[in-house]
């Protein structure tokens, strides 16, 4: 496995691409580190609650430990997340979002993120979608339509990063490029991930206007891995917001969120995402942040608070 990570994060760097923990762009923590600190360990976990256009409500705790490492022009993060999950198997995460995956694009999963599936399915269709009725199962699990289960694990490790290729300057924003891989490091069978490696790459840009308000557009595309019996489509993702310097240390922000549906049919996740983010000292940042979920694709909400260490 270490291995197979020095050898990922090698490809990364010759394609120029410092490997970004989910799929946006780490947007309130730009530009380069103070120089006798390029280290820093954060922990945000989450709580994300939702029904996906099912009949079901699914469940996910996300708790992420990131470790990063920053340089003069960007930056190398590394994502080791601990998830529960309570779900019937239609929603697993895919790159720490939750995500519906259970359906090939039914007769009732469209714009309106229907229920999906066959008349004889239950709503569900996965691994073994080549048969009919009872003996369908959800997503990557062999759970069946509604059977609900708890579990917890290990969630799939991400290696992400950026690379500064413009700094800010007059009428020129900070300009950064991203890329990250997903390692299938969670259990898909106990509906914790896909089992499949996915990887993407994007562009982030913010720009000061003035001393305390602060712009952010940003913009990507995932190439998201198949499991078996499942056929999944890539997904761009993009988000566009504001923020707003209350203090030189507290920044309230704004943004709006689209990540593409992966699963042919099925609406596209829209969300609104508020966030605070306070530089206590030096050292210790703290952040918080509520999901509204604004479609069927999104989970309806999301609570998250951390903070991180840089030494």
């Amino acid at each position: 496995m270490f291995k197979l990570v020095g050898m990922l994060l090698g490809v990364v760097m010759c394609m120029g691409l410092w490997l970004t923990e989910g799929f946006g762009a780490d947007t309130t923590d730009q530009g380069p580190p103070s120089p006798d600190r390029n280290w820093q360990l954060g922990f945000t976990p989450s709580y994300s609650s939702g029904n996906f256009g099912t009949g079901t409500t699914s469940t996910f705790f996300y708790a992420p430990l990131s470790i990063r490492r920053m340089f003069k022009d960007g930056d190398v993060t590394l994502v080791i997340p601990f998830v529960t999950a309570t779900t019937d198997g239609r929603t697993t995460l895919v790159g720490g979002t939750a995500t519906r995956v259970d359906d090939n694009g039914g007769g009732n999963s469209g714009s309106g993120g229907g229920g999906g599936g066959t008349a004889d399915d239950g709503g569900c269709s996965g691994k073994n979608s080549n048969v009919s009725g009872k003996n369908r199962t959800c997503g990557t699990t062999t759970r069946t339509a509604g059977q609900k289960a708890t579990t917890s694990g290990l969630g799939d490790i991400i290696l992400r990063g950026r690379y500064y290729v413009v700094e800010e300057r007059d009428y020129m924003p900070l300009i950064a490029v991203t890329g990250r891989v997903k390692m299938p490091t969670a259990s898909a069978s106990q509906g914790l991930g896909t089992g499949e490696w996915d990887y993407g790459a994007g562009i982030e840009m913010s720009k000061m206007l003035g001393n305390s308000w602060i712009t952010f557009l940003d913009g990507g595309y995932n190439i998201i891995g198949d499991p078996d019996g499942l056929n999944f489509q890539n997904q761009y993702w993009y988000d566009v917001g504001a923020g707003y310097y209350l203090t030189k240390d507290l920044l309230t922000s704004v943004y709006f969120e689209e990540y593409r549906a992966i699963v042919p049919g099925f609406v596209n996740a829209r969300d609104v995402f508020f966030a605070v983010n306070y530089t206590a000292s030096a050292a210790w940042r703290l952040n918080a942040g509520v999901t509204l979920g604004v479609s069927n694709g999104a989970p309806d909400q999301a609570f998250s608070v951390g903070a991180s260490y840089r030494f």
